[in-house]
């Protein structure tokens, strides 16, 4: 892969360049998405040293339910998501066995126990097998979030392990199933659509398809503008045209109220943490992804994903009363286990000083799973240069 030299925190931090300046790289990079390679190996030899934090966080990941080797796949030819998941036919089903196997790949990654590798192609093959929709009005979230981490798998075994006969069909399940339910977005809360941008870029890489892979970034350039706000962008947040956003009273109804905007707001950050955590998280994982397939966005995104991280993590910490012009002074906390890939990226590679984000972070280690789309991601991250 031809490698981007790393942009200087200074550059970074004035926005002076844009990932458009950069050509695209000609062909996809395996494994790509979420995790390269010389990543992967970086953690293998701090995990074959005994090295922390990478030894507990890898303990955490082999002990969990995830890495079960007597879990059996729950396929449905059907996925029925309501809102909440309520009802729930086989959304949580789904989401869990996406995230085993990609759980069970990474495994098999850091220790060649080829038993790994077998319990994640055996739930892909389960569901690639079984699966023909997802409905109700969750569908294209829930089709997002198992979409997210479905690759990730794949691109491991596929491209590390080899020995995967049903890796067509698996491909042909992505591109039938999964890609028609979120390749137009969504015009609902912004973790919604960022989900899905993360889901279409992961499918594209591993499909090779590059008309998916560029609508995940075509939708992913208007929605983080639109979802994390700057001083810069003036008085007002931007907004994504098809949302017809176009009066102040639509836009702070939009953001949940919140009529003060300050840098490193969300759009989500008066409705909970939680939510707003989901969005940050695939922000981080897009410009993961791009980086391993040779385009740096962040001279274009990373400022927006350094406040955001900063500004909730300083309100997460709760080291001090919330102040009424902010969510008229309550906030509902719990970011989850989001924070690593973007403090990696920002504060490891690009040596950019995250007070409040490095200590969340480093408070909060070994970050496990949300149970929806984000797993292991001290082990695979955590001070991690690759």
């Amino acid at each position: 892969m031809r490698k981007l030299p790393l942009v200087l925190a200074a550059v970074l931090l004035a926005g002076t360049l844009t990932s458009s300046s950069v050509a695209q790289a000609a062909t996809f990079t395996h494994p790509g998405v979420g995790v390269s390679q010389a990543q992967l190996d970086f953690v293998r030899a701090k995990v074959q040293a005994g090295a922390q934090p990478w030894t507990d966080a890898f303990n955490q990941a082999k002990n969990s339910t995830y890495a079960s080797l007597s879990r059996t796949p729950k396929p449905r030819a059907v996925v029925e998501c309501g809102p909440y998941s309520n009802p729930n036919y086989g959304c949580t089903d789904e989401r869990e066995d996406a995230i085993a196997a990609y759980t069970d790949a990474l495994l098999w990654y850091l220790t060649r126990d080829d038993r790994y590798a077998q319990k994640s192609i055996q739930l892909m093959d389960a569901w690639s097998a079984t699966i023909q929709d997802h409905t109700n009005s969750n569908a294209p979230l829930q089709t997002a979030w198992a979409g997210s981490s479905w690759p990730k798998a794949a691109e491991i075994i596929k491209y590390e392990y080899g020995n995967w006969p049903n890796s067509g069909r698996f491909a042909t399940m992505l591109r039938n199933v999964y890609v028609p339910k979120i390749i137009n977005g969504s015009n609902s809360n912004g973790n919604w659509e960022l989900s899905m941008t993360e889901a279409l870029q992961g499918i594209g890489v591993f499909l090779e398809d590059r008309a998916i892979y560029d609508k995940a970034i075509a939708l992913y350039r208007l929605r983080v503008p639109a979802y994390v706000y700057l001083a810069s962008d003036g008085a007002l947040p931007k907004t994504v045209p098809s949302q017809n956003l176009n009066t102040r009273d639509k836009i702070v109804s939009y953001w949940q109220g919140q009529g003060t905007f300050v840098t490193g707001l969300t759009q989500e950050t008066c409705r909970d943490f939680t939510h707003t955590g989901y969005g940050i998280s695939s922000i981080s994982h897009v410009l993961e992804t791009a980086r391993i397939q040779g385009v740096d966005m962040y001279p274009e995104f990373g400022e927006r994903l350094r406040q955001a991280l900063g500004f909730q993590s300083k309100w997460e910490r709760n080291l001090e009363p919330v102040p009424s012009w902010l969510c008229n002074g309550t906030l509902n906390r719990g970011l989850g286990p989001i924070t690593e890939v973007g403090y990696n990226a920002l504060h490891t590679r690009l040596g950019i000083a995250m007070t409040n984000t490095q200590a969340l972070t480093e408070s909060r280690r070994p970050a496990g799973s949300n149970n929806l789309f984000v797993a292991w991601e001290t082990l695979t991250h955590a001070e991690n240069p690759s």
